[in-house]
This record gives C-alpha cells, structure tokens and sequence, in this order.
C-alpha cells in the first residue's frame, strides 16, 4: 500500500486587536512562537513614533510632520522583539507613561498611520504574520484567514496592566491605570481614522478568567484546523 504524502501546511496571517491590558500583546506572541510565525507588536510601532514626536519641537503638527518626513526605521530584534529605532534600542522609552499618555492622540494622526501601513504592508506580504493592535483586521490585514477580538473586563484589565508597569519599575496607581485605559478605549473608538472596532468574522475573545496557557490553548484550537485540516481528516490510503 502507498501512503498519501501529507501536504505541508501553509503560511497564513493572524490578526488580533482588542482593548488595552487585554493580554492582546501576550496572546500574539506565545502564538507567533508555537507556529514559528513572526510576531509584530504594531503599539510597539505607534509607541516608537509617538516618542519621536514627543522629543521633537514645535507645534504638534510641525512634530508630525518632522517625524514623518524623516521616516525612521522601525525593526524588531530578532527572538526578543525589542523596538528599534533607527538601529537604536528603545524598547524602555516606549513602554513609559509619557507615551502612554499621549499615544492614543499621536496615533489618530492620518500621516502617521499612512506611514505606518506602509511598514507593516511589508511585514505581512509573505504571510506567516501574528500582529495585534487596533486596526489590524479593519485596516492592514482585512484579508487574514484569522480574526481575533480580545477582550476583558476592567478590573482585570487594571490588574495586568498594573503588573506590568510594576515590572518596569513605573509607580501608577490603579486609579491612574484605569483613567488612562478608559480614555485610551475612548479615543481608539470614536477616532475617525481606523478606529476600533470588531469586524465580520472576527471570533471574540474574553481572557477575563482564561490564563495565560488557557489562552493559547484555546486560539490554537481556532488556528490548526486552517493550517493543518488533513489531520482532522482519517488517513488516506491508496491500494
């Protein structure tokens, strides 16, 4: 008897957004790892350019339009995805409460995510992707053969996020934390330029009490049927 070789499966895109301290950025990154897909943090990329703007001078507008003109390189490191700006480590400086602050703001600007669609059109072309953000489903990869909205509620939300700032050695209380998550849900929603939304066919996702592993558990359950659906079936022999 001949065995049917097992076709090998193939390369798609995954997209994921969802609110802030959701587990969205967690989430896409255990599931970039168990595929072997790359990973990309697109808050990571608005985070870069609203530092750069942060530390330009002039009017909001004229910092804009600096920052974009200049066209900064935006790259990851390779295994720990820091965020490189322009060949520069600066993954520490995005992640304080400066940019938090004022990211939501920034990023709503139409140059800045006209520039930033470029950057990540050339990330997902050869497919293989799992980025997470606002936008990704609506905007950058509207054709994803995966679409996942995260979601959870807003103590939880608090919570993880007030971990991880611990973990950067930033003091806010949970009260801040909070104000700052609802503003940010505010302007993502309501912005004219892409905002958040949940698309057509994205699958929700509540990771309220769902842990880390439960997590990826769960979405691989959704992903392995679409990159491997031969081994759902029974064996195919050829006599």
């Amino acid at each position: 008897m001949v065995y049917q070789e097992k076709p090998q499966p193939k390369m798609i895109n995954i997209a994921i957004d969802g609110f802030s301290g959701c587990g969205k950025s967690t989430l896409a990154r255990d599931l970039a790892k168990n595929l072997g897909f790359r990973f990309v943090d697109s808050g990571a990329l608005y985070r870069a350019m609203t530092y750069l703007v942060i530390r330009s001078e002039g009017s909001l507008f004229e910092r804009i339009e600096r920052v974009v003109h200049s066209k900064p390189n935006l790259t990851f490191t390779i295994g720990s995805n820091r965020m490189l700006i322009n060949g520069k480590d600066c993954e520490s400086d995005i992640r304080g409460a400066e940019v938090a602050n004022n990211v939501s703001e920034i990023a709503k600007d139409s140059k800045i995510r006209d520039y930033l669609k470029g950057i990540q059109a050339d990330m997902i072309r050869n497919k293989g992707v799992v980025m997470e953000g606002r936008d990704i489903a609506s905007v950058i990869m509207p054709k994803a053969e995966l679409k996942l909205f995260i979601t959870a509620s807003v103590t939880a939300r608090v919570d993880r996020r007030y971990r991880q700032l611990l973990e950067g050695n930033e003091k806010l209380s949970k009260e801040e934390i909070q104000l700052n998550l609802m503003t940010r849900d505010e302007q993502d929603i309501n912005r004219k330029t892409a905002p958040l939304c949940l698309v057509d066919k994205a699958i929700v996702i509540d990771t309220t009490y769902l842990s880390r592993s439960e997590q990826l558990k769960f979405v691989l359950a959704l992903v392995n049927p679409i990159l491997k659906p031969q081994e759902l079936l029974p064996l195919i022999v050829k006599s």
